[in-house]
């Protein structure tokens, strides 16, 4: 097998432009593998080559009708619901099934692997509806509508408009896939879109991780916290790497700033004799504890990450083609559970993520908590003006939303298929559930950066910011000036959303080969 994509990779093709070089890929491999099946199947029963599929499995389908099994399985299983897939993710979906195929295990002509890398490198994308998989035998609803357009039928979206993918096929001079032994039940069977979809997740989740890391320190700033909170010698007390590495990245952050206090400085030089302490001798929780927070978020998503790329990587349908064995394996390679669960984690982590910035924005927002700030951040006049009072109805009910959403879907498997089917994945479930979440939370957090903007302005303290908060600070006034008079916050909100989401910051480094 070979190694495949890292999701470095996948990052630099779904958000660069990047394109497939079919040069560069196993093609070989795979058609050594078509050969050897092509060979070994001739005169043996072999799962959805000469039996039916599914509870169908025992009844063999006879030699003139293989053909037609494999068509029959692809229109009969196009039956989705619901609002189509963006196009991000149903490219990603497609890059995760080329993962599959390129593993050379699947016994799928060489003809299949190259339409599918020019539906990937042209922008054509199959309808992909977002209900359908019970993430059993994988995704086969939504994957038979990849398969549906690569034979020329249904839909796809081409350049901004839905078309009939035969004439896209026959505008871009492509030859609809023509069946050769089982392509039909290859490209329908396995957790791609799952994979897919949870892919996006995780590049849009470790993005949020960054924000949350940089909030946590502004908040921290603003309040004039003690900056010991992130020291190296308290959070390495704590065997935790996560909780090590969002310290230090926090320290990276906070370099230069002149907001925060040294508490050796202040608390540790004697002569103090007063009864109650006006600057807080320790921040509230969700200051002061954001390298304990987002720690073990940050651990989630580093092994979400290492599970999706072996996901990515691995050979997901069935039966499994092995050429150098010269055998033909079945099992259940298709089952979404390392998806499911993983999907399950980062769904909760990213809810925590959620809480962490609503309390930090009620912090802002409660004069008599912050003690240093006006309510609401309210810049006009008292009783008059309003400031970012009904913002937090928004952020708080979104909170909410994803405190329900948070019930773990992993468990929730229903028997279907005659009760062949008898536990399912929910895979692709979970990963529409986990996007949503992430959606919420963006939208929570680009709330947030309203906010730390505004509470900059009240206290005037720009000049006194670390370089990286300033810079931040002065990006988000581009997208939303300092306001005092009322104002509908719905578009500020949306462009400071769109403006996080297309200029990550790269906490971690060039993860996608963009630069910090």
């Amino acid at each position: 097998m070979n190694d495949g994509f890292e999701l470095a990779e996948v990052e630099k093709l779904l958000f660069q432009g990047g394109q497939l070089r079919p040069d560069e890929l196993p093609l070989n491999e795979v058609e050594n593998c078509y050969r050897f099946l092509e060979d070994f199947c001739s005169d043996k029963i072999i799962y959805g080559i000469n039996t039916g599929f599914g509870p169908m499995a025992q009844w063999r389908v006879a030699d003139r009708h293989l053909t037609a099994l494999q068509y029959n399985i692809i229109r009969s299983h196009a039956t989705g619901a619901g609002e189509p897939l963006p196009d991000l993710y149903v490219k990603a979906a497609m890059i995760a099934r080329l993962g599959t195929f390129l593993q050379a295990k699947s016994g799928v002509h060489v003809d299949c692997v190259k339409l599918l890398v020019e539906f990937i490198n042209r922008g054509i994308f199959p309808f992909i509806p977002e209900h359908g998989s019970v993430g059993a035998s994988g995704d086969l609803v939504q994957l038979a509508h990849i398969a549906l357009t690569l034979i020329g039928e249904g839909e796809v979206h081409y350049r901004g408009e839905w078309r009939k993918a035969g004439d896209v096929l026959r505008e871009c001079r492509l030859e609809p896939l023509r069946i050769h032994i089982r392509e039909g039940l290859s490209i329908t069977n396995g957790t791609s879109v799952m994979t897919g979809i949870a892919m996006v997740n995780q590049f849009r989740a470790e993005q949020l991780l960054d924000w949350a890391t940089l909030a946590g320190v502004m908040m921290n700033e603003i309040a004039s916290s003690f900056d010991d909170l992130m020291a190296r010698e308290l959070n390495e007390a704590k065997r935790h790497e996560g909780q090590r590495v969002i310290a230090e990245r926090m320290r990276a952050l906070a370099e230069g700033t002149h907001c925060m206090e040294k508490r050796e400085h202040e608390l540790y030089n004697g002569g103090h004799e007063e009864k109650t302490f006006g600057h807080k001798v320790q921040a509230y929780y969700s200051l002061r504890c954001v390298p304990q927070i987002l720690g073990p978020i940050y651990e989630t998503l580093a092994n979400s990450r290492k599970v999706i790329e072996e996901e990515l990587n691995s050979v997901c349908d069935n039966p499994v083609v092995d050429p150098v064995s010269r055998n033909v394996y079945h099992g259940g390679n298709f089952h979404g559970d390392y998806i499911s669960l993983e999907e399950d984690k980062v769904k909760i982590a990213v809810v925590r993520l959620a809480m962490t910035s609503e309390r930090q924005l009620n912090y802002l927002f409660h004069d008599r908590i912050n003690g240093i700030l006006p309510p609401f951040l309210n810049l006009g006049t008292l009783g008059l003006n309003y400031g970012m009072q009904a913002c937090q109805f928004t952020a708080t009910s979104t909170t909410a939303e994803c405190q329900t959403l948070a019930m773990p879907n992993y468990v929730h498997s229903i028997p279907n298929n005659n009760d062949n089917q008898d536990i399912v994945s929910m895979g692709t479930n979970t990963a529409l559930i986990t996007r949503h979440v992430i959606e919420n939370c963006r939208q929570i957090i680009a709330i947030q950066y309203i906010a730390l903007a505004q509470a900059v302005d009240c206290l005037g303290i720009q000049d006194k910011l670390a370089s990286t908060s300033r810079r931040i600070y002065e990006e988000v006034r581009k997208v939303c000036p300092t306001f005092v008079e009322d104002t509908p916050f719905y578009k500020d909100i949306r462009n400071v959303e769109c403006w996080m989401s297309d200029h990550p910051l790269w906490l971690a480094g060039d993860r996608g080969g963009r630069e910090s």
